[in-house]
């Protein structure tokens, strides 16, 4: 009754959903209401990286909870839930990345981030990067490189260029009418890219030498999944805006996008209030981010990052393998054809594995386990994909 009820009057954005019924979760594990469990080796889209219901997310929840809910809509009211969290990931950034606007998502920060950096520039040209993902909203669908998503809503922003990711040839595009270029340090779902450092470094010095922003897009790479606590760290390389959604809240709702001082002023004049949220910010989901990050600075987290991607690289090699890429717990699997992969990822499935496709690829397969995962999980895991593998053939 309820998978026809769910079908029936939950909208759908495809044919074919999971439907799993689900009855609880718990550390590297999701439970149906049939009683099995899944491994969730894709961490609910790379944002439970502490896991489920992780013990001290969910005492501060409760803690939260028995204070208040929502009091007011953003930046009215002094919460201590959002000052202390605050002031916590502040203290983990460069300095001029000092402060942010709390939102309820990842499109939402990338929303956010457009506005600030055409407000503050007051230029209108934007430059992203194909087979990026930047989110489904209109602005955020307007710096997505992929036309399959984008042309059912045309007409959308005017005035953004596109080019290809890694390739000098943006660094003629990026001008004095340029107010920002953003970009994913690791394209997540364009199939797992990381960004070649020089080229990085180079798109950095010519934004500033033109006036124009640099947003970074690290919804999927931040919070420790790349073993650092953000991708950028990697690169010597500090954007003007940086925004943060998904592992952020350790399983609740909420997305920032993070900047200085001076460019956030411009949101406070012609008009007051450039930019609202009611629930950006909202006190139980920050209570939550303060824990999620408390626990992964004070644990071996960043550490596990790199000796997952150590042992799944070294465990998966062979046929119909073309590589594993990608940093830390963000990873990407390729394989030869789409059919292998879709057996593969059905394979595992069966055996109570939960993988995931890119939107931008059919032959990857996303990787992206909860830093809390053991060695042993993970042996099952890639034991399991090779399984796959050799009975595909």
């Amino acid at each position: 009754m309820n998978k026809l009820l769910f079908k029936k009057i939950i909208a759908q954005t495809s044919d074919t959903p999971m439907g799993l019924e689900i009855s609880n979760a718990e550390g590297c594990y999701i439970f149906t209401v049939n009683g099995k469990k899944y491994l969730d080796f894709i961490s609910g889209i790379a944002v439970s990286s502490l896991g489920h219901n992780h013990p001290r997310i969910i005492q501060a929840l409760h803690e939260q909870i028995d204070k208040h809910l929502h009091v007011m809509v953003y930046g009215e009211f002094i919460q201590k839930p959002q000052i202390e969290f605050a002031q916590l990931l502040l203290e983990q950034l460069p300095s001029s990345l000092e402060q942010i606007y709390f939102v309820n998502s990842g499109t939402e920060a990338v929303e956010g981030a457009l506005k600030l950096a055409k407000k503050f520039t007051e230029r209108t040209k934007l430059v992203a990067f194909r087979n990026s993902y930047h989110g489904d909203t209109h602005g955020s669908l307007s710096v997505t490189g992929r036309d399959v998503y984008r042309d059912p809503y045309l007409p959308l922003l005017p005035n953004v260029s596109f080019d290809e990711f890694n390739s000098n040839s943006v660094l003629d595009l990026i001008d004095e009418e340029t107010a920002a270029v953003i970009l994913e340090p690791i394209q997540g779902e364009g199939g797992i890219i990381p960004a070649n450092k020089e080229w990085l470094q180079a798109v950095r010095k010519k934004c500033k030498e033109s006036g124009a922003l640099l947003i970074f897009d690290e919804i999927q790479s931040g919070f420790g999944r790349t073993g650092k606590l953000f991708a950028f760290e990697h690169y010597e390389v500090i954007p003007d805006i940086l925004c943060i959604a998904k592992a952020m809240g350790g399983g609740m709702p909420v997305g920032g996008f993070v900047s200085s001082s001076e460019i956030f002023q411009s949101f406070k004049y012609n008009p007051p209030l450039n930019h609202v949220t009611t629930f950006g910010g909202h006190p139980v989901s920050c209570a939550a981010a303060h824990a999620n990050l408390k626990e992964l600075l004070s644990g071996n987290y960043l550490n596990r990052a790199q000796e997952i991607e150590n042992k799944i690289k070294s465990n998966l090699r062979g046929k119909g393998i073309i590589e594993v890429r990608g940093t830390g717990a963000m990873l990407g699997l390729e394989l030869e054809t789409k059919d292998l992969t879709e057996a593969v990822v059905n394979h595992c499935f069966e055996k109570g594995i939960l993988l995931g496709w890119t939107l931008h690829s059919n032959t990857l397969v996303r990787l992206a386990p909860p830093l809390i995962i053991t060695d042993e999980e993970l042996n099952f895991v890639t034991d399991t994909i090779l399984d796959g593998i050799n009975n595909y053939f």
